[in-house]
């Protein structure tokens, strides 16, 4: 009898804390241009969230950092910032961006600083050239126009996205609508590396059970054996169920990573909508802190079963709308929560 009290009273209260959180009004947000850089900063009710940066020395736009509703930077720090502890692999996984590995042979994925001069004609860029709206208010709008190039700055694509971002409470909220309009044929070729990507916090990394391996960007090699790294206490978790690393590969409409920082429960979520090509997408989301959804990444997803290659003609476009949502307090959203959040999206 005891036990169904404690339970009926558990999800009470968590069932009160969801229903304020969601009621709560929108705090405001600001958007707000750097004088001196290629950068927009968002704050939410006074607070940094992220910024927007698109300098053409990191080869692609991207949101960076990223904080959650209490300040706590939910993203990597290196390259642009190394923080202690921070690991310093895949130079390219850069706080929140959207591209993909093979765009007529070009990877824009895995372009960065670290690649050498003579092999980047095998990388393409993504050059922003437009902001095209910013408002600020109830939800902040940053929306700009950029091209998919080659290194002969030959435009393969062109990209208009729009981020609406909001806030209230404990969450935060990243609104992507991408449109990709081809400048010429173009195919994106079925591939691991992509598609829109996340380098999460050290923390909130799976707790890795084999000795790892990092270079940074000089060159030096670190090994940092297993079980010394006490930090990483992360986990995945999607709509479908499936944990940890067997969620690499699988489909579901929303994934979360979720773990400790500090003495609160982080979260972060990404959703994927019905109007995306190859919905549900596939999670190319690895235990080391890369968490990405990637629609087009069948053939080694599914073990060479099958494959999804997308071809689009000149003037024909292609759309992907996804929502992050960042968390901090005492408990995250629910599944049953997030199955409700998807569900609200998918109707945008």
């Amino acid at each position: 009898m005891k036990r169904n009290l404690y339970a009926f009273t558990a999800c009470l209260l968590l069932h009160v804390f969801i229903s304020k959180t969601f009621a709560q009004k929108n705090e405001p947000v600001r958007i707000v241009k750097d004088p001196k850089e290629n950068k927009f900063d968002i704050t939410i009710g006074g607070k940094l969230f992220t910024s927007f940066l698109y300098p053409g020395a990191i080869e692609k736009p991207v949101l960076y950092p990223i904080h959650s509703s209490a300040g706590t930077e939910v993203t990597r720090g290196f390259p642009l910032r190394t923080k202690t502890g921070d690991p310093t692999d895949h130079p390219h996984h850069l706080g929140l961006w959207l591209n993909f590995e093979n765009v007529n042979g070009l990877d824009f994925w895995n372009n960065s600083f670290a690649i050498a001069q003579d092999k980047k004609h095998l990388y393409g860029w993504i050059k922003t050239d437009k902001i095209l709206k910013t408002s600020s208010g109830d939800k902040g709008v940053l929306a700009y126009h950029a091209n998919w190039t080659n290194q002969k700055n030959e435009v393969l694509l062109e990209e208009t996205t729009s981020f609406e971002f909001t806030g209230k409470g404990n969450q935060r909220i990243i609104d992507r609508t991408t449109v990709l309009k081809a400048n010429t044929q173009v195919v994106f070729k079925d591939a691991k590396d992509g598609l829109l990507g996340l380098r999460v916090a050290h923390a909130l990394e799976i707790p890795s059970k084999e000795d790892q391996k990092f270079t940074d960007d000089k060159g030096i090699v670190t090994i940092v054996k297993a079980g010394t790294d006490k930090l990483p206490n992360g986990n995945y978790v999607t709509s479908e169920g499936k944990q940890g690393n067997d969620v690499w590969s699988t489909r579901a409409v929303w994934c979360k990573v979720y773990g400790k920082m500090g003495n609160d429960s982080v979260s972060i979520s990404i959703i994927d909508h019905p109007s995306n090509p190859n919905y549900p997408t596939f999670w190319h989301a690895r235990g080391y802190g890369l968490f990405a959804a990637n629609p087009l990444g069948e053939k080694i997803f599914t073990n060479n079963k099958s494959a999804k290659n997308l071809t689009l003609k000149p003037g024909e476009s292609v759309t992907f709308k996804y929502r992050v949502l960042i968390e901090e307090g005492k408990q995250s959203t629910s599944s049953e929560q997030l199955n409700k959040v998807a569900a609200e999206f998918s109707k945008r």
